[in-house]
């Protein structure tokens, strides 16, 4: 970002060879609305976004400590309080990115009404939200930026160049709460040419990277339900084709594909994979299918397939549905392989859908896929869909067991129970799930972890606790205590909720473009006074 004197120096000039019709304009006000909206296009934060991640990716190489996070978000306010309190609490936005998920998109952005993760919700609204998100974010920077300007003004009606300086130095460091967005392109909303077209308009609303699963778009489930149908690789890789030549399109040539496999929990497929010659890739994705081998003519029926699986004749296995079936315990096997494809074929990050959070088990397969790919890395998601109580739990039982302690005081199927929640076992699993991130960025090449729905449960709890008192006992004290009093004492900003959705800037702006005629909001008589 420029420096404010620079600016202002530039647009003083430029106001002085206008020789007089520009005499209105202070150049100091436009050199605050420049700083105000870094960002002119979706494209500017795309670029920019993109070239963050590639600098984290090779500072996690260099030491897997540097891992990355992120929350999902379904709306553009939720992801700008995020960065706000990220930025208060941690005063840096480094390292941490938004997740936008196309589960919630589905559940709650949809104008069909909630639906589940199966695209069928409107493939325009993931643009949309992604626009919608950066709006938001360039907000809060003027909103930030804003009151360091009013600051300013202040010490120097006040007379105090030295705290003048400070702010201008403050200004000149400002850090930006655009950071970038994972997108969830799901499997593509369509063929190649609709992932291609779709992802231009991601890209061209700010997306810097674009996470595509491995489903058959007209089939496509959510990665922790039952039903799911994989592709065979040469059409995974024609989407992933579709998405680099939109980057490219569109000027964004650090943009980053995360390349998802449901591999682990799909026992399914639409099609048989062409191939040509023996151990090529579409006769591997083949060698997984299920069947029963034959020896003459004799054993197929009227619409069995035959293919030839390790040298045999192998009738596949076909549902009612028309679909194929995977040969049981099969998945690690297949994800390893589509892992190592994707990697050789253009994407850049791995998002393995696991059905738990294990260290041992994700570790298990990125360890083969890097004996072929070094550098492989994944995205993680630490979904709200696991019993994350329950599951570690049960691996410190499980741990327990294996060393030979004695157990009889736990059920393992109830360890959920809230009788154990003050036990050692209990402890120890609460600890292994405080370092689950570190962990898996260490020992199995997490190097982003997301959790995909956080604030589609936070926004239910939240609501939850204020109906159960507002409309109980408590009455107004539910709010006063539960809600503005917490924001007063823990300094959140909402709680000038009018500063916050951008009355200062307006008055501002009024002040601007009036001068002393400007009629304000924010005079005595604002209640917004009130929090100081």
């Amino acid at each position: 970002m420029a420096a404010f004197k620079d600016e202002l120096q530039a647009l003083t000039q430029l106001r002085e060879a206008q020789r007089g019709k520009w005499d209105n304009i202070n150049p100091e006000h436009a050199a605050r609305l420049r700083l105000q909206n870094r960002f002119q296009t979706g494209l500017d934060i795309a670029r920019y976004t993109a070239r963050i991640m590639r600098d984290d990716m090779a500072a996690y190489d260099a030491d897997s400590a540097q891992y990355t996070q992120s929350l999902g978000c379904w709306h553009g306010f939720i992801g700008q309080q995020k960065l706000i309190s990220i930025k208060k609490h941690f005063g840096t936005t480094k390292r941490r990115y938004l997740y936008l998920s196309g589960w919630m998109v589905a559940a709650l952005r949809s104008e069909f009404g909630p639906l589940p993760d199966q695209s069928m919700h409107e493939k325009t609204s993931v643009p949309s939200l992604i626009e919608e998100l950066y709006t938001f974010l360039r907000q809060a920077d003027t909103w930030e930026l804003n009151h360091l300007f009013r600051d300013l003004e202040a010490a120097r009606n006040a007379g105090d160049p030295a705290k003048a300086d400070e702010l201008i130095a403050r200004i000149d460091d400002f850090e930006t709460h655009v950071v970038p967005i994972i997108a969830d392109i799901d499997a593509g909303f369509g063929n190649a040419e609709a992932t291609y077209l779709l992802a231009k308009k991601m890209i061209e609303a700010g997306a810097c990277c674009i996470q595509l699963e491995n489903q058959v778009s007209d089939e496509k489930q959510c990665g922790h339900q039952a039903g799911k149908v994989t592709v065979p690789h040469e059409d995974f890789i024609a989407k992933i084709n579709a998405v680099r030549y939109a980057f490219l399109e569109l000027g964004v040539e650090d943009g980053v594909i995360v390349a998802r496999t449901d591999s682990l929990g799909a026992g399914l497929t639409q099609k048989i994979a062409v191939t040509k010659e023996p151990d090529d890739l579409g006769d591997q994705y083949n060698g997984y299918l299920d069947g029963d081998e034959i020896t003459s003519a004799s054993d197929i029926d009227n619409g069995d397939v035959v293919i030839k699986q390790n040298g045999k004749l192998v009738k596949v296995k076909r549902l009612a549905s028309g679909l194929y079936q995977f040969k049981p315990g099969t998945g690690e096997d297949r994800v390893v392989l589509d892992c190592i494809t994707s990697l050789q074929n253009g994407a850049d990050l791995l998002w393995i859908e696991t059905e738990k959070p294990h260290v041992g088990q994700i570790a298990g397969m990125v360890n083969r896929i890097r004996e072929v790919c070094p550098d492989a890395k994944l995205v993680y998601n630490n979904s709200p869909s696991f019993n994350w109580t329950l599951n570690f739990r049960q691996q410190v039982f499980d741990a327990w067991e294996q060393e030979g302690r004695d157990l009889s005081a736990y059920d393992r199927a109830d360890l959920m129970n809230a009788r154990y929640d003050d036990t050692e076992l209990a402890a120890l699993a609460d600890e292994w799930t405080r370092n689950f991130q570190r962990d898996g960025a260490r020992e199995a090449g997490i190097f982003h972890h997301l959790i995909t729905l956080p604030t589609y449960h936070t926004a239910a709890l939240s609501t939850d606790n204020l109906a159960k008192g507002y409309f109980g006992e408590e009455g107004m004290l539910a709010y006063v205590a539960g809600v503005q009093r917490r924001e007063i004492r823990e300094g959140i900003a909402t709680v000038k909720h009018q500063d916050m959705a951008g009355s200062n800037i307006g008055d501002d702006h009024k002040e601007f473009f009036h001068g002393e005629a400007a009629l304000k909001a924010g005079g005595k008589d604002n209640t917004m006074n009130q929090f100081g």
